[in-house]
Order: C-alpha cells, then structure tokens, then sequence
C-alpha cells in the first residue's frame, strides 16, 4: 500500500513538475494590446492584415491598398485566398513526364519530378508545371482622395498618420490628415467569409473628395512576387453586374480561371466602371460611409454583411481565440530581452491565425504575397501548425489536415510509380497535389512523417476511436511508404536512408547523401508510433515494420560529434559545408528519446555549431530549431541565444513577420518555429521534471503562462 501510495505521488509530481505554481490569471487583453503595432509614418515594411485563415487583405497606411507600389519592395498589399489561383494556358501542350529524371535504386529506375535543363523543351515543360497554377491577387481597394484642384492624392500628402491593429478585435484603424481635414478608416475581415469591410468617416465625403475604388490585375508566372501585372489588360476580363440596389458584382476571368467580387454599401452611393479593370465606387453626402466586398469563386447575389454585423462577430471570434487557449506573459521577467520575446510570441499568435488556420497548408509567405508562386511546401507544414496544438489550439489544424485525404490518391501513385508501398508525400504542391518539378524538392523526405505527428497531436487532444478512425489511413499508409523506403545493407545488417534523397540540410548532393540523423530520428519516431496506433486499433504489429524501426542506421559521429550525413567527416572544418539549416539538432530537440541518438554527443554538437555555424545562412526556423535542442539538453541560457540570435534572417518586423531578406520580407515558418519553442519553454516535454525549462534560474526570468501542452 505504501509503495502504491509512493508511485502515486511520484506520479503526481512529475506529471505536474513542468507547471507553474498557482498564479493569478493572466490578463490577456491588457497582454495582447500592449503588444499592438502602432504605425505613425510610412514604413513599407509595416503593412497591417487583417483575415481569417482563408483570405488575407492587408493595408497600407491609409486603411486600404492605396499607395500599393510604394509597399511593393517591402511588404506588399495583398489580397489573396487559398482559392485564388490562376493557370496560364499550356499552348505547348507541355507534360508531366517530360520532366522526369531516373535514378537507379535497387535494380529498378525511379522516376522523380526534377527541373530539367537539358534541353529547351524539357526546360520548357519544367519551368511551366513549377509557375502553374500560381496564387492570384484578388484585386485593389484604394482610397480615392481629392485635393479642391482636382488632382489626386500622394503618399507624401498624408499627415499625422496612426494606422494601427487591434488584435483583440482583429481591426485594423487608420486616423491621419489630408488637407486638413481629418480622416478615419477601419476595416475588418469576416471570420465567415471571404469578404472585407470598412467604414470611412471624414468630412471630404460630403465635399465629394472621397471615394473607393477596385482594380483588377492579370496573374504573374513569377516565384516572388506581389501576385499582380495591372500591365497586360487585354488579357483577362472584368465585367460589371448590377445586382440590386446598393449591391453590385464585378465577374472576373482570367483564361480558364473565374472568380467574383460582390460590392455592397451603405447610404447613397455609384458604383461605375471608370477604364478596363477600374471601377469606383463615390458616396453622396453625409460624413461616414460603409462598404463591403466579398470575393467568391463562383458568382453570388447574396445580401453581405453590413460593418456593424462584421465588427461584432470579430469581436467575439477574436475575444474567443485569446481567451482560450494558451498564453505566455513576460511582464514580470527583469532580462532586458523579455519584452521583445513577448512581442514576437503576441504578434506570431495573430499573424498564424490569419494567414495558417484555413483548408490548405499555408505558403511561406501565406497569404501576403507569393513565394514560389504561392504553392505551399509540405515539409514546411510542421512549421506553420504544429504549435497549434501545443497552445492547445488543435482546433485550428483539424480542417487543414483533410488536405491530406484530398491528395491521397496522387500520393499514393506517386509512391506506386516509383516501386514503393504506401504514399509517398509531395513536397511544392497547389491545391491540385502535383508535386512541382525541383532539382531539390522532389528528393526530400522530411515531410513523410509530419501527417503521424499531426495524428498523433489530435489523438493526444481527443484519445478516441474516432480520431483513430479519421485518421487511421494516413498513418498506416504513410508508414507502409516509410518501412518501404530504406534499403537493406546484408554486411552491416541495417537498414539505410539513401540516395538519389536530399536532406532538410538540403546543400547535400541528393546523389551521395546517406542516413541524415534528424531524417533516422524521424523515421524512428514516426514507425514507433504507427506501431502504437495499430495496438490502439486492435491490429497486430506490422513485422516489416518493426524490423526497420529497430534495424535503422545509427546516425554517424566523429571526435564525438553528429555528423550532418554520413560520412562527412570533415562537415564542422569545412565552412562551405557548415551552413543551412543545422538540422542535425532536431534529432534531439524536436525529438528525444531513441537510443542511438547519445544527448552527450549531441551537447558537444550544439556547442560545436553554435561557435562554428554559418549563422547568415541559415532561415528564421533555425533559431527555434536549436532552441529546443538547447532546452532538451538542459541549457536555458544557449535556447535564448539561440531564438533571440542577432541576426538578418531572425528580425521580426513591426507587424511581426518574420523577415528574411529583400526577397522574402515574410516568412511564417519562423512565426510557428517561435511559437512551438516557447510552448516547449514553458510547459516542457513528457517526462519533463523542470519548471520553465527554457528559462534560466538566474531571477531575472519570471516567465507565467497558462494552458499550454508538454511536446510529445
């Protein structure tokens, strides 16, 4: 009875030994809008968007998209949804297999997607399949503004300028002077729809100054880019529709692409085409006017929503998202740091519930503006929306997850077509599922086990047969592929992860790379729990499986340190290789827990890499990437150095995307990497006995959060 009763305790204490002690609640909405941005002068990198997962609108200074060229080199003014894509016509009759390259692996030729330059029609063929379909910009809304002359306004004749967002309620509000008369526009998104909403109130309304207008742009076959070509007008089409009344459609086609914009107001008011692709909409008296525009694929005469109805939904959707769920307040930590960390986690909270929570995996640059030409990279998803779970927002991944089942089928032939069992991931896809041709992304194999670990969180949320049951088939096809994919060594009675694969640390020749260790750790990982899921489902375990589970290579060292693949004995004193993503890190810091991977080889590591690492090479989910092996490996002090790095590709800019470079302005990737790391900070791992293990115990970090989950 004593021993029960001492296991119990036991139990108790390490179960709850990563939670702080009882505390007062966090004031979440004093925490959220002290962290709101305040834009007071024009700053092309400080555009402010409003969404709702699905559709993205961002402004610039005046409330809408307005001056959009000046934003263009820095954060550009999008509209963009996660159906807004266009296809320019194949007029070469271009086809998939003329991208194929073959390599040989265990006596059979395997077909891989690669961007061929061998010759000008595969090159061809390879160019078009990456650029189609590409994320389509919806279209401009602008403020009109007049001076009593008659010309129109210039950025530079915009004064005394607040455009700020208020996170709590999702609004964006911008308050500023133009001829000296005072102006005020709020815009919202609705969390039902696909439509914005905004209310202006100056007294240039009724001196007939005022107006909105809607422009419509041709799509752009380029990788980065704002998603607009207002150049080539006579290449699609913009056709006006009177609905009724105060409701108007502008039917829009682009080849064989369709969409609609529905346009409803408040008061008196014309809306009239002014040229190809430019319509206006002028209010008649009065000092407030009100309007909303929805963007449907399909057309539709349904009465919107007026701006009160969207307000108050906002308010109760985002009053709902920030009162449930996890939160991190730093307030009371002296480190000098804190307030900015604090900042970066607010803000990343925001931006990944606009831009990451809708019915596809999000594109790098979400819906802001396009980065590969809008497609989303599956090995980035667990960067976007693993740390949903973690803040105990699992709800927000469960309709993007079904993304899976959609493709499942091209997945599965994928796999087939190369000779393996079970579905094989792509990796640069649109919402068709074609894998894009790449010379790097058809090789990866980091994203195959991402769909376990999402499966795995939601049956950690909801331990049920239902979430075996909707997931069941994506974890047991996806391992049958990963059992499937290593290749037999007789001689050294293993199973090894070979070429033609390139790893996450992707400047690896994707010819010679063998046994990358965060890709063994993975595979490891994700084969152990699909074994536990068959257990769960009442099935036998798979015996090939489990063979390769345990038979896996070990991941290669030397002098006691990881190797980035094997046989790269000279990875940590050649420079040129010691760039990228140090990825070797994740082996022990996203995961723990396998016997081959050593944590005292790996703390040598760590410090190997982080006195030696090429720092400018690397991209913004690194720093949290080796945060969490820093906090796995008990050192605090070196996770902050790490997440809060001085470096370009580690700025968080005043609207909190994480910046890059003159190319990539946004990058969520980063935005989630944070968010998941500080989750692990706080509320630690399973089996974590440490308070705050991401935080040293120097006094200077009193770090209280509340409704946060261990990592698995």
């Amino acid at each position: 009875m004593k021993k029960l009763l001492f296991y119990g305790l036991l139990l108790v204490m390490i179960t709850t030994a990563c939670k702080p002690e009882k505390q007062a609640p966090i004031n979440r909405k004093a925490l959220v809008e002290r962290n709101n941005p305040q834009i007071t002068a024009f700053d092309s990198l400080a555009s402010l968007s409003v969404g709702n997962g699905n559709f993205t609108f961002t402004t610039g200074l005046t409330g809408l998209q307005t001056f959009y060229e000046d934003y263009e080199k820095g954060m550009p003014l999008g509209t963009q949804s996660n159906w807004g894509w266009h296809t320019f016509p194949n007029t070469e009759n271009y086809k998939i297999e003329e991208t194929l390259k073959y390599y040989e692996v265990e006596g059979r030729m395997v077909p891989f997607r690669h961007q061929l330059k061998d010759s000008p029609r595969s090159n061809g063929a390879s160019n078009y399949f990456r650029e189609n379909a590409q994320r389509l910009h919806l279209g401009m809304v602008q403020l009109e503004l007049m001076h009593e002359n008659g010309e129109r306004a210039k950025l530079e004749d915009i004064r005394e300028v607040h455009h700020d967002l208020d996170m709590w309620t999702g609004k964006v509000t911008s308050a500023f002077i133009f001829d000296g008369m005072p102006v005020k526009v709020e815009v919202l998104c609705d969390q039902e729809s696909d439509m914005i909403s905004a209310r202006i109130t100056s007294h240039l309304i009724d001196l007939g100054r005022l107006s909105v207008s809607w422009k419509f742009p041709a799509g752009v076959p380029s990788n980065t880019h704002a998603g607009y070509n207002f150049d080539a007008p006579e290449t699609h089409q913009s056709e006006l529709k009177k609905v009724k009344g105060n409701r108007v459609e502008v039917l829009r086609t682009l080849d064989a692409d369709h969409y609609a914009v529905g346009v409803e107001w408040k008061g008196n008011a014309s809306f009239n085409e002014v040229d190809k692709h430019y319509f206006k909409l002028s209010p008649e008296g009065g000092d407030i006017f009100e309007f909303s525009s929805l963007y449907t694929p399909e057309s539709t005469d349904k009465t919107l929503k007026k701006f009160t109805a969207v307000e108050a939904d906002n308010v109760t959707e985002w009053t709902a998202y920030w009162e449930n769920g996890g939160m991190v307040d730093f307030s009371a930590s002296k480190d000098s740091r804190a307030k900015e960390l604090e900042r970066r986690v607010v803000l990343s909270q925001y931006l990944t519930k606009i831009q990451s929570t809708g019915n596809m995996p999000p594109a790098e640059t979400g819906l802001t503006y396009n980065s590969w030409y809008g497609k989303f990279h599956l090995e980035m998803h667990w960067w976007h929306i693993s740390h949903f779970a973690q803040w105990n927002r699992s709800h927000l991944m469960e309709e993007q997850l079904e993304f899976y089942n959609t493709i499942f089928d091209k997945a599965l032939k994928t796999a087939q077509d190369q000779g393996y069992k079970g579905v094989r991931w792509p990796k640069m896809i649109d919402p068709s599922g074609e894998n894009s041709p790449s010379s790097v992304g058809s090789y990866l194999i980091w994203q195959q086990p991402h769909i376990i670990w999402f499966a795995e969180q939601m049956y950690r949320d909801n331990p049920s047969q239902e979430t075996l049951e909707k997931y069941k088939k994506l974890v047991l096809a996806t391992a049958e592929f990963m059992a499937d994919f290593p290749t037999w060594n007789e001689e050294q009675q293993q199973y090894n992860l070979e070429a033609p694969l390139i790893p996450a640390q992707e400047h690896w020749s994707r010819e010679t790379t063998k046994n990358p260790p965060f890709e063994l750790a993975y595979w490891h990982w994700a084969l152990t729990k699909a074994q536990e899921w068959r257990t769960r489902l009442g099935m036998e375990a798979d015996k090939t499986l489990e063979d390769v589970r345990l038979k896996l290579a070990s991941p290669d060292q030397a002098n006691g340190v990881y190797l980035g693949v094997e046989g790269a004995v000279d990875s940590y004193d050649d420079v040129s290789l010691m760039r990228d993503h140090p990825m070797v890190l994740g082996a022990y810091g996203i995961l723990s827990g396998w016997d081959k991977v050593d944590p005292e080889v790996m703390r040598k590591t760590i410090h190997v890499i982080a006195d030696r690492w090429n720092w400018e090479s690397t991209w913004g989910w690194d720093y949290p990437l080796s945060a969490m092996s820093a906090v796995r490996l008990g050192e605090p002090e070196l996770a902050l150095e790490f997440l809060l790095k001085d470096v370009q590709k580690n700025t968080y800019l005043k609207n909190g995307h994480n910046y890059q470079s003159e190319r990539l302005r946004v990058y969520l990737p980063g935005n989630g990497g944070l968010l998941q790391t500080v989750a692990m900070m706080c509320a630690g791992w399973d089996g974590c006995e440490v308070e705050n293990p991401g935080f040293p115990k120097d006094g200077n970090w009193n770090v209280v959060w509340e409704d946060l989950k261990p990592m698995p």
